[in-house]
């Protein structure tokens, strides 16, 4: 009798952890969902987090919704509004905990609550103080069960430039490398030369529309003449405000970059005692010249002061795209969040320009500050991503 009342027991003990297991699977698969909405709003949403929403009701999803461009309406707020009558019940997927203050729109909380939301799962808790927990605190003050935690890696990665801004007042900041087999940028004099195929830099494309910033140093553009835009059919409108190290404000009027500033925002970080003649001028022909102290151990702008700088002016999500002087002085900061590292599989020669400037590209590669993140072909290249160890 005793072994067939132990026996019942655990049967029921596996049935129960069977079921667990089985929620949260689902619970996952719906994060996922939400996480990959939350995505379409990177680079678009302005100071605010690009959030993933997504209503679920009996097995079905009957609303979903994520930040739209500007920043408002939040992806609540979409899901809601998709649902209707249908979110009464529901459990509402959110890549971030749901707002509790009045901006500039309602608490997405109030609305969540007025809706009759019966469940919402959370991937991490908003860092904001205005939230900070508070918006997880009046669902459950209302009735609403609130879990925490599901996807908390990717919505951590995902949302790195919200809490890298809210928690050190800078932007996330990623380091683009495009390097031929010898582990150079450019040919000899920086002339420029094509490294990687259709298939990189159409990633490269998609990376920079997905920024609310990318940066470069002058010596690119005197070299390169860049126009920084995203050129992938239909995106031309999401490409991100250009930001130009340029201590003496040497950038030539006749630049692509200037003739364009009017129609995508431009960015001069200049010295305090660039010539106020030349940033006058710059300004009249529509860049903004904002001033930022030198370091104080190695020629150039100070790179902390640079991010809190574009941080203040609403940057969460910085790409770096080079030259090798720029890509050398944010390694050496120690303010890199992420390198997106590109292999060409042709070499350029050793009078070819090193990536770094000097500085080893095996200080990345080989070092145990950085691990891999992940790594995938891309046609005959190849593309590396690492993060801090």
């Amino acid at each position: 009798m005793i072994f067939r009342i132990l026996e019942d027991q655990y049967a029921e003990r596996a049935k129960v952890e069977k079921a667990a297991k089985a929620a949260a699977a689902t619970d996952r698969r719906f994060m996922q969902l939400a996480l990959t909405l939350g995505r379409r709003g990177l680079g678009r949403t302005g100071t605010n987090p690009a959030v993933g929403a997504v209503l679920v009701k009996d097995g079905v999803i009957v609303g979903r919704g994520w930040t739209q461009d500007g920043g408002r309406p939040h992806a609540e707020v979409e899901a809601l509004a998709r649902a209707g009558e249908a979110a009464r019940g529901a459990t509402l997927y959110v890549t971030l905990e749901p707002c509790s203050h009045h901006g500039r729109s309602p608490p997405c909380a109030d609305a969540i609550i007025a809706a009759g939301v019966a469940r919402v799962v959370s991937a991490i808790e908003d860092p904001n103080p205005l939230v900070g927990g508070q918006g997880h605190g009046k669902l459950r003050a209302a009735g609403i069960a609130v879990e925490l935690g599901v996807c908390v890696e990717e919505a951590a990665r995902d949302h790195a430039g919200h809490l890298l801004r809210v928690r050190e007042q800078r932007p996330h900041v990623v380091l683009k490398l495009a390097v031929s087999t010898d582990d150079k940028i450019a040919a000899d004099g920086r002339k420029p030369v094509a490294i990687t195929g259709e298939a990189a830099r159409a990633r490269v494309h998609l990376l920079r529309a997905q920024s609310d910033a990318i940066l470069v140093g002058i010596g690119t553009v005197l070299a390169d003449d860049p126009e920084l835009t995203v050129r992938l059919p239909g995106m031309a409108k999401q490409s991100p405000i250009r930001v130009v190290l340029d201590r003496a404000l040497r950038i030539p009027g006749d630049s692509k970059l200037v003739h364009s500033a009017r129609a995508t925002p431009l960015w001069l970080m200049a010295s305090e005692i660039a010539e106020p003649a030349a940033a006058a001028r710059l300004g009249a022909a529509g860049a903004e010249v904002i001033r930022a102290p030198d370091c104080q151990r190695t020629p150039g702008l100070d790179i902390a002061a640079v991010l809190a700088a574009l941080s203040e002016k609403g940057v969460t999500r910085l790409l770096v795209e080079g030259g090798a002087r720029a890509a050398r002085a944010f390694v050496e900061s120690g303010l890199v969040d992420e390198i997106w590292l590109l292999r060409g599989d042709k070499a350029i020669g050793e009078d070819g320009v090193d990536a770094l400037d000097g500085l080893p590209l095996a200080s990345i590669t080989a070092s145990s500050a950085w691990r891999v993140r992940d790594s995938e072909r891309l046609g005959p290249d190849t593309l590396t991503i690492f993060e801090p160890a």
